[in-house]
């Protein structure tokens, strides 16, 4: 529950950088939803993938192990991880991918 709360809280967040990013230029309707204001549609989309690759590498300890079990009611359990790995799943990318993207827009060739 804890992994899949924060995948999918993850790719939302994700959406919100690539699409605007893609999109803008075709549909400028879309730029309202450009919230993180990255550098350019190809530095969005390499960021993106940048930082799906590092939160990979990232998970796999918690995937294998997993999180650690607290006596406590379904309800409980459930309403912490949305908290705690939904929460974190939405933040986490948002200030993922934008720092990366300040760094990847000064790679020379990818404007």
């Amino acid at each position: 529950g804890a992994l899949t709360t924060f995948s999918i809280a993850n790719d939302v967040a994700k959406y919100f950088a690539i699409i605007p990013a893609m999109f803008a230029a075709v549909y400028p309707g879309l730029d309202k939803l450009n919230i993180m204001r990255l550098h350019s549609p190809t530095s969005a989309i390499t960021s993106a993938i940048v930082f799906n690759a590092l939160i990979i590498v990232a998970l796999i300890p918690l995937a294998l192990r997993g999180v650690r079990y607290r006596p406590a009611s379904a309800a409980a359990l459930l309403s912490r991880n949305i908290w705690l790995y939904g929460l974190g799943g939405l933040v986490l990318p948002f200030l993922g991918i934008k720092l990366i993207d300040l760094v990847v827009q000064f790679i020379p060739g990818l404007r």
